[in-house]
C-alpha cells in the first residue's frame, strides 16, 4: 500500500495498524497523520512503547498516558487510585497513537483497553477512541523478565480481536538502494536466509567501505559504546567545547524526558569530532541519524559548524524535546541536537537512517536484533561487520506468521479502500513543498534573554572557567551561589560538576 492512500485511511477515522519493512515511511506518515489530525482539531495522544520512540514523536509511553506503570494487570482499587487528572486526559482523547508496538506485550493492550472502557464509559473497544498502532513484528520483540508475566505480540491480544484494525502495510521502499542487499534484508524477514545470503553478509566482516571516513559502530550493549566514544573524544587535540541542557517543568516529568531522549545533559565536543544528528530538522537539511563531522564553531555563541557526508556545512542551532501527555506539555529540554557518533547503541539506532555503518553482531541475544541493525543503512557497500552470531539473521516465527496474514489483508484493503485513492492523490498535490524552518532568530531572542541572568548561558566551558568551579564547589558553595558567580545556568553547573566528579557526588542548592 502507498503512504498516501494509508494517509487517507487514517484521516477518514479508521483505527488501523500502519507497518511494513524498515525504511517504508512509517513514521513519516504517522508524524503527517498526527499533524494533518490536530489541525481538524482533534486531540491527539502521541505515545509509544518505549521513551525514545516517544520524544521522537514528542509524545509520552503509553505505559505512561494510560496509569499501567509498570503494572502487569489491574488491581481491584486502580480505578479508584487513578487521578483525576489523568481519567480526565483519558477522556478528552479523539485519537490514541501507540508506537513501536512490536514492543508492547498483548496483555498490557488489553489493559488500556479496559481503562479507555471504563473512564470514557463506552462498551467499544477502547471506549470510542480512534486507535493507531504502528511498527513492524520483525523488529524488536516484547521484553519478558524472569520476574513478570510472560506475553506475546499484541495481535493475540483481547482488544486486537475485538478492535479488528484495519492493516496498512506499507509497500514502498525508501531506505535502501541496492538490490542485493534488499534481498538480503528480505531473506531475513522471510526467515529464508540461504547460503549466498550468509556468504554476502560474512564477507562484509572487517570490510572497508569507501570513502576512507569514519563512520559509526553499532553494539549491544551501552558500556561498549560509552569506552568507545570516551577514548575516541579524548584522543583528539584541541579544546573541549561543552553546552548544557536547559529544562523546564517539574523534576519528575524533566527526569523522565530525559531518560526517553537521545540528548545528552552535557554535550562535549572538539574539532574532529564524529557527531550524529538526533533529529529531523524542520527545514530538512539533516534528519535523525545523519552523520558529519565537527569543522568549528561560530565565533559569537560557540555553536558546532557540522560538515555532514554530503559536504554540505550546517551550523547546529539548540532544539526543543517535550515531554507531552495529551495537549499538555509536561517538560521541555533544549540541547545542541547531536551526539557523539564513533559508536551508539542497536536499541537506540532504532528509526534511523544511517549513511554507513561499522556493526557488531557477535553478542545479539535476540530475534529481530540483527535486522534492526542492517537495515539502518542503505547499501551492502556501506556496512562493514565486526562480527556476526546465528541469533543476529533469525526473526521470531509468531512474526512470520503474522506477517503473511498482515500483508493478505492489506491487500484486500487496497479494493476496499480503493474509492480514497483520488482522494489521497489531490492531497498529495496539494501537499506543501517545503516546511518552513524556525529559523535562528527565535533562537537568539532567547538565548540573549537567558543571558540577562545567566551571561555566560550556552557558551562553552573553558578550562579557567573549570578552575572556578571545582574550587568554588570544594569550598562548599552550592548551586546557586556557583551559578551566580559564573553566570550560568543552575541545570549546567550540576551537570559541569558531575562530568568532573562522577554522577553520584553530592550537590547543594
Amino acid at each position: 500500500m502507498k503512504q498516501s492512500l494509508a494517509l487517507e485511511i487514517m484521516l477518514e477515522g479508521e483505527s488501523v495498524l500502519l507497518t511494513g519493512q524498515a525504511g517504508a515511511g512509517k513514521t513519516f506518515v504517522l508524524n503527517e497523520f498526527i499533524r494533518q489530525a490536530k489541525k481538524q482539531g482533534k486531540t491527539v495522544a502521541v505515545t509509544a512503547t518505549t521513551g525514545l520512540a516517544a520524544t521522537h514523536l514528542g509524545g509520552n509511553t503509553i505505559h505512561a498516558w494510560s496509569g499501567i506503570g509498570v503494572l502487569d494487570a489491574l488491581p481491584k482499587n486502580f480505578f479508584q487510585q487513578l487521578p483525576k487528572g489523568r481519567a480526565e486526559i483519558i477522556r478528552k482523547t479523539d485519537i490514541l497513537v501507540i508506537d513501536e508496538i512490536s514492543m508492547l506485550h498483548d496483555y498490557r493492550l488489553d489493559m488500556v483497553d479496559a481503562i479507555a472502557r471504563k473512564v470514557r464509559e463506552s462498551d467499544e473497544p477502547f471506549g470510542g477512541l480512534q486507535i493507531v498502532l504502528c511498527g513492524d513484528f520483525f523488529q524488536l520483540p516484547p521484553v519478558n523478565r524472569q520476574d513478570s508475566r510472560e506475553g506475546r505480540f499484541v495481535v493475540h491480544s483481547q482488544a486486537w480481536q475485538e478492535l479488528q484494525p484495519t492493516i496498512c502495510y506499507l509497500s514502498e521502499q525508501h531506505r535502501q538502494d541496492d538490490d542485493a542487499f534488499l534481498e538480503i534484508l528480505t531473506a531475513i524477514r522471510k526467515g529464508d536466509v540461504r547460503r549466498g545470503h550468509a556468504e554476502t553478509l560474512l564477507s562484509r566482516i572487517d570490510a572497508s567501505i569507501p570513502g576512507g571516513q569514519e563512520v559509526t559502530e553499532l553494539h549491544t550493549t551501552n558500556i561498549d559504546v560509552d569506552g568507545i566514544n570516551s577514548a575516541a573524544l579524548n584522543l583528539l587535540p584541541g579544546d573541549e567545547f561543552s553546552y548544557s541542557m536547559v529544562t523546564t517543568g517539574s523534576e519528575n516529568y524533566v527526569e523522565q524526558l530525559k531518560r526517553s531522549c537521545l540528548a545528552l545533559e552535557e554535550l562535549v565536543l572538539k574539532e574532529g569530532s564524529l557527531v550524529m544528528c538526533i533529529k529531523n530538522s524542520q527545514d530538512k537539511k539533516y534528519v535523525n541519524g545523519s552523520l558529519g563531522i565537527v569543522v568549528g564553531f561560530t565565533e559569537e555563541s560557540y555553536y558546532p559548524i557540522v560538515e555532514l557526508r554530503s559536504g554540505k556545512r550546517i551550523t547546529m542551532l539548540p532544539d526543543i524535546w517535550e515531554l507531552r501527555d495529551g495537549n499538555k506539555k509536561r517538560a521541555s529540554l533544549t540541547q545542541i541536537p547531536l551526539r557523539l557518533a564513533w559508536a551508539i547503541t542497536i536499541h537506540k539506532s532504532q528509526g534511523m537512517t544511517l549513511d554507513a555503518a561499522r556493526i557488531d553482531l557477535r553478542k545479539a541475544f535476540v530475534e529481530g536484533m540483527g535486522y534492526v541493525a542492517l537495515s539502518r543503512v542503505k547499501r551492502l557497500d556501506s556496512l562493514s561487520l565486526l562480527g556476526i552470531n546465528k541469533k543476529a539473521i533469525q526473526v521470531s516465527p509468531d512474526a512470520l506468521a503474522i506477517d503473511a496474514y498482515l500483508q493478505e489483508e492489506s491487500l484486500n484493503n487496497l479494493a476496499r479502500f480503493k474509492h480514497l485513492e483520488k482522494k489521497a492523490a489531490k492531497r498529495k498535490k496539494e501537499a506543501p513543498k517545503t516546511v518552513k524552518s524556525p529559523g535562528s532568530s527565535q533562537w537568539a531572542q532567547k538565548v540573549a534573554e537567558m543571558r540577562k541572568t545567566y551571561p555566560k548561558a550556552f557558551t562553552p566551558w573553558k578550562k579557567a572557567d573549570d578552575e572556578a568551579l571545582l574550587a568554588q564547589f570544594k569550598e562548599g558553595a552550592g548551586v546557586q551561589k556557583l551559578s551566580t558567580a559564573l553566570g550560568r545556568q543552575p541545570g549546567g553547573v550540576r551537570a559541569r560538576l558531575k562530568k568532573h566528579l562522577g554522577e553520584d557526588v553530592v550537590i547543594t542548592d
